[in-house]
């Protein structure tokens, strides 16, 4: 388990994967489709609760949005293990600049880079590792949906690029909880696991260290 007082607030950033309207709100795509996850749902709070400490410490918040591109005729270009899984997907879900898309409440006034991604990782076509490094960020705190995809491709990314990889194990979910702890128990190859509240205190130790010096 990672020392809770190693964190540079000022070099972390807490990278949330996809707590957005579609996946999470009552009236979201999910919920219509009777996807739901009670786990999922209790998130939003806790790591709106992370990410104003990460703020605190002078870290970076980024959040990634899983999105359905439109094409040509405005339906939705829909990966086909994606649309196996899910077949209520439908035209309007995850598109770009929709409430749907959008981050969910709990984050606003939060979240200082926001970017669309259109695969489990975070990392997989995206500018987010350009951010991260123009930023002068070497630590990153994995957050969010789910658990055994999303999650664990952002962090097993996130390691292979050599950022120190911080997976916290009461910020993230899946839909069944033996395949979150299992993912947990993986990811532990790769990543250091730690509560938030591991992380709040981490970080907020840091800063106290920080201005008494």
């Amino acid at each position: 388990m990672a020392d809770t007082h190693a964190f540079n607030g000022a070099r972390s950033a807490l990278l949330i994967v996809d707590l957005q309207n579609d996946f999470l709100a009552p009236d979201g795509a999910y919920a219509r489709g009777g996807a739901t996850s009670a786990a999922a749902a209790a998130l939003p709070p806790r790591v709106a609760t992370v990410a104003r400490a990460v703020k605190a410490a002078g870290g970076m918040v980024v959040a990634s949005q899983f999105t359905l591109w439109p094409d040509a005729h405005g339906e939705p270009m829909i990966a086909p293990h994606l649309l196996h899984l899910r077949p209520f997907l439908r035209r309007g879900d995850f598109a770009p600049g929709s409430h749907g898309q959008a981050n969910v409440a709990e984050l606003d006034g939060l979240v200082d880079v926001a970017f669309a991604k259109v695969a489990y990782s975070a990392f997989f076509n995206t500018q987010l590792e350009w951010v991260l490094r123009h930023a002068g960020i070497d630590t990153v705190i994995v957050c969010g949906i789910v658990t055994n995809g999303g999650v664990a491709s952002t962090a097993r990314d996130a390691h292979m690029r050599e950022f120190h990889t911080v997976v916290m194990s009461d910020g993230c979910a899946a839909f069944k909880e033996p395949v979150h702890a299992a993912s947990l128990t993986d990811l532990a190859t790769v990543a250091d696991i730690v509560t938030c509240d591991q992380v709040v205190a981490g970080l907020n130790s840091s800063r106290t260290a920080r201005h008494a010096s």
